[in-house]
């Protein structure tokens, strides 16, 4: 008899894994909302709220939230963050769960037990991570992936390319669905640490009592992508370069650095790739994006010698008197007159 009540209550307790709630909304701090599915209007959620597969949890601006699955496995959400739980799955021998990410900052702390296969996989538009049992934190915008391994390892790709190792104290990122970069050390006194460090801030065990790093954050990174990609370049590493400051330019929307990321770029076409055409286009891009900044001085003057280079003598002629014009005493004048005598001197 014994025998028959525990198995009716296994069957029960199964019963309820595959088909009652997976997990629950441990935690919440500001505005947190959710939806039963997609395509429905959000609600207020509230602390100990029951959620299922299918499930929608958004988080808005300065508001934190923690969402606890039944195998103990943990999301903190951090502002302005988005999740899907598309798929999960639990029983004694295995666990497998889909998480889908639109934009956000996310901690994933995932139990593993012994005996027990895990497969969770955390998607954004345009990367995977692959998890068996670990905890790492990613930061998604836009295009742009970042992520940084605190404990075991994680796996990372993007959408049907090859995959990178994530392990602790390692940062590796994509953009645009492309293969990850290597991964790289995190290491003390870098804009990079400053990255995880506020990262972890905004994403602990306790909601953070100031936001201002979390705007902050996509910038940081992109300013030390920028710093990174210039090495790579000068150490040989050409197109990785340009995939570097290519992320940086879908991580940050500060126009500064968004031209420092292009000159860069035009510097590696045009010195090191013997290819001045796709230079012009990152030069011409500063200028029609941006032309309110000290960069444009950098780019209008590369663009008129670009344009000389290429043979296109009266545009080159054209944007060298803009320089003359807009920046009677800039630092290039000297060789602008240069090329301006030489000009007058063809004709």
């Amino acid at each position: 008899m014994k025998t028959i009540i525990f198995a009716v209550l296994s069957i029960l307790y199964l019963s309820s894994v595959a088909y009652g709630a997976i997990g629950e909304i441990e935690k919440i701090d500001g505005a947190v909302l959710y939806r039963e599915q997609a395509g429905i209007p959000y609600k207020k959620a509230k602390t100990g709220l029951e959620i299922n597969s299918g499930y929608w949890i958004k988080t808005e601006q300065k508001s934190w939230t923690v969402i606890k699955l039944r195998d103990g496995s943990r999301f903190t959400l951090s502002d302005n963050t988005e999740l899907e739980i598309s798929e999960y799955l639990l029983d004694k021998d295995r666990k497998k769960g889909v998480f889908y990410v639109t934009e956000g900052k996310i901690r994933a702390t995932v139990v593993k037990l012994t005996g027990q296969t895990t497969n969770f996989r955390i998607k954004t538009p345009t990367a995977v991570a692959g998890i068996k049992g670990t905890e790492f934190m990613m930061l998604s915008k836009g295009m742009a992936n970042v992520f940084f391994g605190n404990e075991n390892t994680v796996f990372i790709s993007g959408y049907d390319t090859a995959e990178k190792t994530l392990i602790p104290d390692t940062m590796v990122q994509n953009t645009r669905g492309l293969t990850p970069t290597e991964p790289v050390k995190v290491e003390e006194g870098t804009l990079l640490y400053d990255a995880k460090t506020g990262l972890s801030h905004i994403t602990g065990i306790t909601p953070p009592k100031e936001w201002e790093i979390s705007g902050a954050l996509p910038h940081i990174i992109a300013r030390w992508n920028i710093n990174y990609g210039h090495y790579l370049a000068d150490s040989g590493r050409y197109n990785e370069a340009l995939y570097i400051f290519q992320i940086a330019l879908d991580l940050s929307d500060n126009p500064e650095i968004r031209a420092d990321a292009r000159l860069e770029r035009g510097t590696v076409y045009s010195r090191f790739l013997r290819n001045p055409e796709a230079a012009l286009s990152e030069y011409l891009l500063i200028l029609e994006e941006y032309p309110e900044i000290p960069q444009k001085e950098t780019a209008l003057y590369l663009t008129g010698m670009t344009l000389y280079e290429l043979g296109f003598k009266k545009q080159a002629k054209q944007r060298l008197l803009q320089y003359k014009k807009e920046y009677p005493d800039g630092k290039y004048l000297t060789n602008i007159e240069t090329i301006l005598k030489l000009l007058e001197n063809e004709k």
